[in-house]
């Protein structure tokens, strides 16, 4: 066997385990709870500023939900967020090159991207609440894209 070929042999198993890092367990983020006394509007006001803030495109609006779409160059994810007047929850709807799969055992896996786009759009949304709440104004802050 040829000393080029070994190293292939030898560097295929690491360049696969080194893609498989890429890859994090899925969990929809944890319900975001509603300061007291918001009303439906306002928490989809805060719903939707955190998204567009975070360059998400709302593709469908409810009276109790916000479908939306973040597109990037060779990606796609989708989420749902329902929401009223008590809590808020983001729901993992689908994606395209984010190295979603379900694993044997049935847990589900996405690229760690993904992750980390939902806790900072859970954390801004969250402050656009609290914002709300304080009486800052009835329009949120939208975080900038990155």
């Amino acid at each position: 066997m040829s000393r080029s070929r070994m190293s292939l042999l030898l560097l295929l198993p690491l360049l696969l385990l080194t893609m498989a890092f890429r890859q994090v367990p899925l969990a929809d983020p944890p319900p975001i709870d509603v300061p007291a006394g918001l009303t439906a509007v306002q928490v989809g006001k805060a719903v939707k500023g955190g998204l567009i803030g975070r360059g998400w495109t709302v593709t469908a609006e409810q009276a109790d939900g916000i479908d939306s779409t973040l597109t990037g160059n060779d990606y796609t994810a989708r989420i749902h967020v329902a929401f009223d007047t008590r809590q808020i929850k983001i729901s993992y709807v689908g994606s395209t090159n984010l190295k979603y799969e379900v694993k044997k055992n049935g847990q589900r896996m996405i690229h760690t991207n993904y992750m980390g786009w939902m806790r900072y759009l859970s954390d801004d949304i969250g402050r656009n609440l609290q914002l709300i709440s304080a009486g800052a104004g009835s329009t949120p802050v939208a975080a900038p894209v990155g």
